[in-house]
């Protein structure tokens, strides 16, 4: 069997936002399954594979389901990520694999987390911190599609390989959206960077990353550091004046020239050199990307992509074509190499005949 697959079917699940805590006693035997089936496929296929089968959104939504979350519920990101950390915490060094980050205020503390685990590996953490904060960086402020994120789960390797897996909810509509990145895959962090994306349903975001963004990308950045604030704030005041369309990401309703003009002399006198560089300077967020791109397609006639990056469901597919053909392969591989994991692990009998039984259903479901 191949240890590696690239599907290319997309479509649409709803993800509701569950609120509040897996049960104790759920949470614990989670811990124990997620424990025993890294450990089976990191033996069988590295810690590399294990970090390309999180990043893989079907194989995610598979594994949550076998550890046994609600498989619709978007608390199997958060509480699949923080068994996963539980469940191999000692383990670490003899895996080769480590996890950092969570959920909340636990997602803020990652670069300290990677820092740590720098000193003890003598592995320089600065790729892996940059990795960190700019994934996040891209799905908080070059992506802007309604979901704010609040949670950030980084996992990595001692040679430097790293994956991530962040989520965000949008209040209003009461759905999730999940944020998958591989490192081995990023050539470029504002470039089409992410593994996939699912949520609820696609429609229109403010999207930097796109490919087609580049002008734009590049105009953004060429405002920031080539024009004075003056002139932007000047730009950004007569915008606040116009009746724009109605999409909630070209709004000027939260944009308060005279709130952005401190980071905007920071950003001039900077000079950052292209669009990665400005996104990633302290101060520079939301807002002040939505400015600069508003002024890039309303004053300098470049116009952003609006093309939402969400290119996966939270499913492999309907049988009966609903939302999109099931990709047999890419099923198939993901049942064969979780019922493989399962059987492998210490657990005892029953255990096993449980987590085997999960997988079934999924299968038949």
């Amino acid at each position: 069997m191949s240890a590696a697959f690239s599907p290319t079917r997309t479509g649409i699940a709803n993800l509701p936002l569950h609120y509040g805590k897996a049960p104790r006693w759920l949470f614990d035997r989670m811990v124990k399954l997620a424990r025993e089936i890294t450990v089976a496929i990191v033996a069988d296929f590295g810690a590399q594979e294990m970090l390309r089968r999180l990043a893989h959104p079907y194989w995610f939504q598979a594994f949550g389901c076998i550890l046994g979350f609600d498989w619709h519920s978007s608390g199997v990101t958060t509480t699949l990520c923080g068994a996963l950390k539980e469940g191999i915490r000692g383990l670490e060094r003899d895996l080769g694999f480590f996890v950092a980050g969570g959920k909340g205020k636990t997602s803020r503390r990652t670069p300290a987390e990677i820092e740590s685990w720098g000193d003890r590996l003598s592995l320089n953490p600065e790729p892996l911190v940059y990795a960190s904060r700019m994934s996040a960086k891209v799905d908080s402020a070059a992506v802007q599609d309604g979901y704010q994120l609040y949670h950030h789960t980084f996992l990595f390797t001692p040679d430097g390989s790293w994956a991530v897996i962040q989520q965000g909810m949008n209040e209003t509509a009461r759905y999730a959206r999940r944020y998958h990145w591989l490192g081995e895959r990023v050539a470029d962090f504002v470039a089409e960077p992410h593994a996939a994306v699912l949520s609820e349903a696609r429609g229109q975001a403010l999207n930097l990353v796109a490919c087609e963004s580049a002008p734009a990308r590049s105009t953004v950045a060429e405002i920031a550091a080539g024009e004075k604030p003056e002139k932007v704030l000047t730009d950004l005041k007569r915008l606040k004046t116009l009746e724009l369309p109605s999409r909630h990401y070209l709004t000027t309703q939260d944009l308060h020239p005279d709130s952005l003009s401190r980071i905007l002399l920071s950003t001039y006198e900077r000079q950052p050199q292209g669009f990665e560089e400005l996104l990633g300077l302290k101060g520079v967020g939301a807002k002040t990307i939505r400015a600069l791109s508003l002024i890039s397609e309303l004053v300098y006639g470049v116009p952003p992509s609006y093309r939402d990056p969400a290119r996966y469901s939270f499913a492999h597919g309907g049988k009966d074509g609903i939302p999109y053909p099931v990709d047999r392969e890419t099923y198939d591989k993901s049942i064969a190499l979780l019922r493989r994991a399962i059987n492998k692990t210490k657990l005892g009998l029953r255990e096993k005949n449980e987590a085997v039984g999960r997988l079934n259903n999924l299968w038949r479901g």
